[in-house]
């Protein structure tokens, strides 16, 4: 069964859970900021999707760092501070077993089949 992670009241989220519903599509929901983030899980996403590609540069949670903890970012870095902020991963993410899918935009899951 597939796995959409997510925030609960991120528009884009919804967005999401409503296009793999209307699909008929099975999913487990895990929201980032109720359920967390273990390095286990962190370390399966990041195995699929390149860590600066999963950091949410946009987030107000990044816009919320200390300016110092936003210079020379590195993959490192990177994964500390995801680690450190579940709510700086990209949204959704969706883990189809076979691939992950980071964020959410109209027809991207059109190809996927139930």
């Amino acid at each position: 069964m597939a796995t959409l992670f997510v925030i609960k009241n991120c528009d884009t989220c919804r967005k999401a859970r409503k296009a793999l519903d209307d699909r008929g599509l099975p999913y487990q929901v895990h929201d980032l900021r109720e359920d967390g983030l273990s390095a286990a899980l962190l370390e399966h996403i990041l195995a699929r999707v390149p860590v600066m590609e999963a950091l949410n540069r946009r987030s107000t949670t990044w816009r919320n760092l200390p300016e110092e903890d936003k210079q020379e970012i590195d993959a490192n870095k990177a994964r500390a501070l995801i680690m450190a902020n579940p709510t700086l991963l990209k949204r959704p993410l969706l883990d189809t077993g076979d691939e992950v899918r980071v964020g959410y935009r109209d027809g991207d899951y059109d190809d996927l089949k139930g």
